[in-house]
């Protein structure tokens, strides 16, 4: 037996080693065609664009590793059925279940490296990616301005919708938002038809001539009902300078981390102290918005007063009867505008409490990721070997169908759940686990199917009915 054991193990590793190179070599090619724009025109040498592959690389893995374990298991396995191999080891006495034995030991050690890749190597490369892209960027800040999307450089937002010109220094269709100084948003916005980049290498001020355009600003009033009017200023200009300081930016290394605030970039012991800090700060913020809210519309007061009522007297049926017409008018816009600013503070602390709520579940997913990944190398060889043995085909044909089909469900489900998950609409949990639930119970059939030499789709069960109809209109002659 460890003849066969070392015949089927050697035969899955050199077909799983030739398509987890192959496609790994296709998913770098998809990762360079994504950042093309961050690496051409950027004046990187040779050793630094192996550095952004090299970690780029890592974060493909989640994706190659469980189609490679798949797509060989059903190549193996396909191979084996079609030259008639099972059928000799059944005819021996040797079960599938025993055949499998030594890939499920080796699959049972990749899930173990898979788990300690994504829990320790994931992290670090993604980390060093992030930031190496944000470098990449701030190197050449007159590059830095993207065509169809808002790009940050210093105190402004600039979108472009199409850049010309020597080294795309000319620019058309112009939007800016420039932010406050004081972190208070965006209040003012800079709209101009065409413009010009003026920048040196030698100099530390990036300048923009904008032509033909109109400035916006909005006018915060003294006055908080004002503020409904939503008033702002506006001029129009035919050239319009704008110097951005680049001193900070050029100052930037390409080994410079200063990134490290996503839930991607740690590792479990991270991201459960990082869980149980994110939870005690909701559950503070909501007391305390609570016990604030609860002092502003003077709740406390009002059920201080009411056992005071309660053991002196009643109160009246119509409280506003004591005053006068004008006192009346005074009272009633004073408690409109008191439901108001409540209103409006319960939506913006809402908000921003939806948005922590979010941040939650990334962390949370990011935590079941490096479990699924794991899982997912089971799951994949527990489809892929049962399914090769029952459609008995092997090369590079119907298998890569087959695999493409299962993967490309695999990861729709897994990608909709953790949307719907990071959307609160979900339980992370759930949103984690959902394509592994949903594909368990396919891949037990399959396995059943193959352990008891059942093919994929019983043709008896489903040509009955139409035989027998068949038989009712044209009856068999006596």
């Amino acid at each position: 037996m460890k003849i066969l054991d070392k015949y089927l193990l050697k035969t899955f590793l050199s077909t799983f080693l030739m398509v987890f190179i192959i496609l790994l070599f296709i998913f770098i090619l998809q990762s360079v065609w994504l950042f093309i724009a961050e690496l051409a025109g950027k004046d990187l040498d040779f050793p630094m664009v192996i550095k952004f592959l090299l970690f780029a690389i890592p974060r493909i893995i989640p994706l190659v590793l469980p189609l490679s374990v798949l797509l060989s298991s059903i190549m193996t396995f396909g191979n084996l059925a079609e030259n008639y191999e099972f059928a000799a080891m059944k005819s021996a006495g040797i079960s599938l279940q025993r055949a499998m034995r030594s890939l499920i030991i080796f699959i049972t050690i990749l899930s173990i490296v898979a788990f300690t890749f994504a829990n320790n190597v994931i992290p670090y490369a993604e980390y060093k990616f992030i930031n190496f892209r944000r470098n990449i960027a701030q190197l050449k800040p007159a590059m830095a301005i993207a065509e169809g999307q808002f790009s940050d450089v210093g105190l402004y937002s600039i979108k472009v919708n199409k850049k010309s010109g020597i080294n795309g220094n000319t620019l058309t269709g112009i939007t800016i938002h420039k932010k406050s100084p004081m972190g208070e948003g965006n209040k003012t916005v800079i709209k101009a038809k065409n413009g010009l980049l003026i920048s040196s290498e030698q100099s530390n001020t990036l300048q923009m001539v904008l032509n033909d355009g109109y400035y916006y600003e909005d006018v915060i009033p003294k006055k908080y009902e004002d503020r409904i009017k939503v008033p702002f200023a506006k001029s129009s200009f035919k050239k319009y300078n704008i110097n951005i300081d680049l001193s900070k930016l050029n100052k930037v290394d390409v080994n410079n981390e200063s990134v490290s605030n996503t839930n991607t970039m740690l590792n479990i012991s991270e991201l459960n102290y990082t869980l149980d800090s994110l939870h005690k700060n909701m559950k503070t913020e909501v007391l305390s918005f609570s016990e604030n809210i609860n002092q502003r519309i003077g709740m406390q007061r009002i059920i201080k007063n009411d056992l005071v009522f309660n053991k002196t007297k009643t109160l009246p049926s119509n409280l506003l009867s004591k005053y006068s017409n004008d006192k009346k008018l005074n009272i009633l816009n004073f408690a409109i505008s008191n439901i108001e600013n409540n209103l409006l503070s319960i939506s913006g602390t809402n908000t921003e409490l939806e948005f922590k709520q979010k941040n939650i579940n990334g962390h949370i997913l990011a935590f079941y990721d490096k479990f699924v990944i794991a899982f997912a190398c089971f799951l994949m060889f527990f489809i892929g070997a049962p399914l090769g043995a029952i459609i008995r085909k092997g090369g590079l044909g119907l298998p890569i169908v087959f695999a493409v089909l299962i993967f490309i469900t695999f990861h729709f489900i897994n990608t909709f759940g953790k949307r719907i998950s990071q959307e609160n609409q979900l339980s992370p949990f759930l949103g984690a686990w959902m394509s592994t639930i949903i594909l368990l119970p396919l891949a037990i059939l399959l396995t059943y199917r193959a352990t008891n030499d059942i093919g994929l789709i019983n043709m008896d069960i489903i040509m009955a009915p139409f035989q027998k109809i068949y038989q009712k209109i044209f009856p068999p002659s006596k």
